[in-house]
């Protein structure tokens, strides 16, 4: 057994190939071997947001606080808010992050599948992020 206590783990900025905006991550748990789990507590700034991005084992997020957004390809910009639980299925393209005028805050958990929890993509344009462009 371990126990992490907070302030264990250090807050970073991820890539910023990987987002847009200001965004602060604070890993909760990668999971030795054999398990697979990562946990990250996510904060976006307003307007902040992932890159376009896929999951080999999928993604779930839990909504902390704040007012957020996520579109899969060829699906529109949907709001996400506080309690609301998401689930995006391996290999799924997406985005998501804050809305334009309120910061938000997620649970980010996924799988790694060989040591890859996501492929990262293109940037999600200022169109795309506004829902004017699937």
């Amino acid at each position: 057994m371990k126990i992490t206590h907070p302030g264990d783990l250090t807050s970073r900025r991820p890539p910023e190939d990987y987002f847009t905006g200001t965004v602060w991550l604070d890993p909760v748990i990668e999971a030795p071997a054999p398990a697979r789990l990562q946990v990250a507590r996510v904060s976006f700034e307003p307007g902040a947001r992932t890159a376009w991005h896929t999951h080999p084992l999928g993604q779930t997020l839990y909504i902390l606080s704040g007012c957020g957004l996520i579109q899969c390809e060829g699906d529109r910009v949907r709001t996400m808010k506080p309690g609301d639980v998401v689930w995006i299925p391996p290999g799924e393209k997406h985005w998501h992050g804050a809305s334009p005028t309120t910061g938000m805050v997620h649970l980010a958990m996924q799988e790694m599948q060989n040591g890859v929890a996501a492929e990262w993509l293109e940037k999600v344009t200022d169109a795309q992020y506004a829902g004017r462009d699937g």
